[in-house]
């Protein structure tokens, strides 16, 4: 288990935790919240051993593997697979030894590193970090491409692979959906729901929470409180103790009124003297109760338009794409005032082609598109932030587009994104992601918008300002079209869905679990079909006779893994049933043996995890070896 007592920690002159207290099980799967600086990527550092608390202790077992998304990226020369697989650092060193060894022809070091390479599972490493890469949205060609040649979103989810690549006990994860589209987060989430270890996950996507985590760490004033469920259960369960830690306040100011009314009238009466000094002394003695202070530091909205058409905008027969290559055919789009519209579809099939067609970035390649007369256009897009002014600060960016405004107007519009005080004179190049991101949503706020064209708007926003982006798209008055991994945003600002795929876009009947769905079957659809082995000419006997000894070479290893495979689960198997025999006992529901139940109850799910993963494994072997055993009966 981890286990945090008493912890202090202070980085600089900040001090982040203070007496914070936490106990985490083996299986565990945490979301840590807090607000952006309160300290939970210092925490991960900490749980890595990059440094020691300041005082209190941090227990974590000496055996435990840690694995973590890296936030960079140190050999751009590595083909984006082999990257991947040095995520699995026991294995890459298994294989460079077993090189070594059959250079120097050392045969009983050859045999011993061959048996390590298969307790690593060496034999299926390449497949299982091209299927990681596979689903995290990676084309077969691109899994052979340099690192190099990715952007720098791509990168991350590299990182994210070689991370999910690594075998470990406890996985830490900050931000992973940041850089991954709907399609990506919905596979991050089946697979994270299937890791037998304990994760740490830091996120600002409620839903992906909601459906991977069992507790919620929340990060707040320099302690830690654990709440059970996703993170919809934590906002209930906190709003109800927020509730009564204001009654509880407003009941001891009225208490602490009273004593200090007392106090005034009968401190300087003799008679009373006595009475009002043991007052004084409990107003002294009063615990202190801070106000629930829950208020989000944002409020704003989108300024109403002067103006508006109906419609803002027509696409009829649009052929849309860059330049000689098509994209999307037969796009057929109207946007009315009041349409609220989320784009669905794979990675890479249009949505931001699209948008960026309608916004003007990108010109039509045919068909026709109509504007309306009182069109105006609010775009953001990641390759915004980069356009930013990086000497600029908040203040000036909104000066330059209202030279004639008051500068307390424009502070005060400002203030509801949370640039306050010296921030609004602070320079851009300054500023984080997050940062970037709702100033560069201040600006097309200010500019009295009918249109918002929206790809990606939460990347990099923490949840609070995620909320008022929510709320404030709610009461806009004009039309909403929006690319977004955030299911929640979607869900809240969107009445209807458009599906982009195959090169069209067309109305989905159906909502965000349909998509899911939808999205299973059209994976299975593009996967490529295995092609029929074809067999060398008859006539050329030893071809055949080369192509069979090369089968049987390969079916070795795979019978070897499928064996000890379904021995594995044959172990677990045994450790399961032993386990619920032990949960049978209705002894260890007594209150004396709570600690010996949660931890039974720990490894019961630890267990069926671990069985769930080795049976797919099995399985997939089993596949992999009939496959094989038919081909070697066609080339015999």
């Amino acid at each position: 288990m981890i286990r945090l007592q008493n912890l202090t920690l202070q980085r600089g002159p900040q001090r982040l935790l203070e007496g914070a207290e936490l106990t985490l099980h083996a299986g565990q799967k945490v979301g840590l919240i807090g607000a952006n600086g309160a300290g939970k990527s210092s925490l991960f550092a900490l749980l890595r051993g990059e440094f020691g608390p300041d005082a209190g202790d941090c227990q974590l077992p000496a055996d435990w593997r840690i694995a973590h998304m890296r936030q960079e990226v140190d050999n751009l020369e590595r083909l984006a697979v082999d990257y991947v697989l040095d995520g699995d650092q026991h294995l890459r060193q298994v294989q460079r030894d077993l090189a070594v060894a059959e250079a120097g022809h050392d045969g009983t070091a050859i045999a011993r590193l061959h048996i390590e390479l298969d307790s690593a599972d060496g034999y299926t490493a390449d497949a299982r970090a091209r299927k990681l890469l596979a689903g995290l949205g990676f084309t077969a060609e691109q899994m052979d491409r340099r690192v190099g040649d990715f952007s720098g979103g791509w990168r991350m989810r590299l990182n994210l692979a070689q991370a999910l690549m690594c075998p470990s006990e406890l996985l830490l994860l900050d931000e992973p959906t940041n850089h991954l589209d709907l399609d990506a987060i919905l596979w991050l989430e089946e697979w994270l729901k299937g890791y037998p270890g304990t994760l740490l996950l830091i996120s600002h996507d409620r839903d992906f929470l909601d459906s991977v985590v069992d507790n919620i760490a929340h990060l707040e004033q320099r302690k830690l409180t654990l709440y059970r469920g996703g993170y919809s259960a934590f906002e209930r369960t906190r709003a109800e103790r927020l509730a009564q830690q204001q009654q509880a306040y407003e009941k001891q100011q009225a208490q602490r009124a009273h004593m200090e009314s007392f106090i005034a009238r009968f401190k300087a009466k003799a008679t009373k003297a006595r009475q009002a000094q043991s007052r004084i002394k409990a107003l002294e003695r009063l615990e202190e109760l801070a106000p629930a202070h829950v208020d989000s530091p944002f409020d704003f909205g989108f300024r109403e338009a002067d103006k508006i058409s109906s419609p803002l905008l027509d696409l009829a027969e649009g052929r849309l794409g860059y330049g000689d290559k098509a994209v999307l055919q037969q796009v057929k789009l109207q946007l009315a005032p009041g349409a609220r519209i989320g784009l669905l579809g794979p990675n890479g099939a249009g949505k931001s082609t699209l948008i960026k067609t309608l916004s003007g970035d990108l010109d039509p390649l045919g068909g026709r598109l109509a504007r309306g007369e009182n069109l105006a256009i609010g775009y953001f897009a990641q390759h915004q932030l980069d356009a930013l002014d990086a000497k600029a600060s908040p203040l000036l960016h909104l000066q330059r587009l209202a030279p004639s405004e008051r500068e307390q107007t424009l502070r005060d519009f400002l203030g509801g994104f949370d640039f306050r005080g010296d921030r609004c004179d602070d320079a851009v190049v300054n500023f984080s992601g997050g940062e970037k991101a709702r100033l560069a949503l201040a600006l097309i706020a200010w500019q009295k918008p009918n249109l918002l064209l929206l790809d990606e708007p939460t990347n990099h926003l923490d949840l609070e300002m995620r909320l008022a982006l929510t709320m404030a798209l709610q009461d806009f008055a004009g039309a909403v079209l929006v690319v977004s991994h955030d299911r929640h945003l979607l869900k809240s600002t969107t009445d209807e869905f458009l599906l982009v795929a195959d090169g069209r876009v067309q109305s989905f009947d159906g909502d965000l679990d349909d998509y899911a769905r939808w999205l299973v079957d059209y994976r299975a659809r593009q996967a490529p079909v295995a092609s029929a082995p074809v067999n060398p000419d008859k006539t050329d006997k030893r071809a055949q006779r080369q192509a069979a000894a090369a089968l049987r070479q390969q079916l070795a290893p795979h019978k070897k893994e499928a064996d000890k495979l379904e021995k594995d689960l044959g172990k677990v198997h045994e450790q399961l049933a032993g386990v619920e025999e032990r949960l049978g006992d209705s002894a260890l529901y007594e209150a004396a043996r709570k600690d010996e139940l949660r931890d039974l109850l720990a490894e019961q799910a630890r267990l069926k995890g671990r069985e769930a993963e080795l049976e797919e494994a099995w399985l997939l072997a089993l596949e992999t070896l009939e496959e094989l055993q038919r081909q070697l009966e066609a080339a015999d």
